[in-house]
């Protein structure tokens, strides 16, 4: 039997907590930022956690998690 692969996108997008959520990075922070209101700033740099329905997804792209 063949080793299970990773999904080479998803492991760099995707991590898990040890109670096994899916935590990501949220959107809209690389670039033009000096138009964004500061209150979406502050919440965009904390990590996001995926809802269970869309975490089941990403757990088939990454097996070992």
């Amino acid at each position: 039997m063949p080793k299970m692969k990773t999904h080479s996108g998803a492991k760099k997008r995707f991590g898990f907590t040890a109670s096994g959520k899916v935590k990501f990075k949220k959107a809209k922070m690389r670039h033009i930022l000096e138009k964004r209101p500061k209150s979406m700033k502050r919440k965009a740099r904390a990590t996001g956690y995926m809802a269970e329905g869309d975490a089941r997804h990403i757990r088939v792209l990454m097996p070992t998690g």
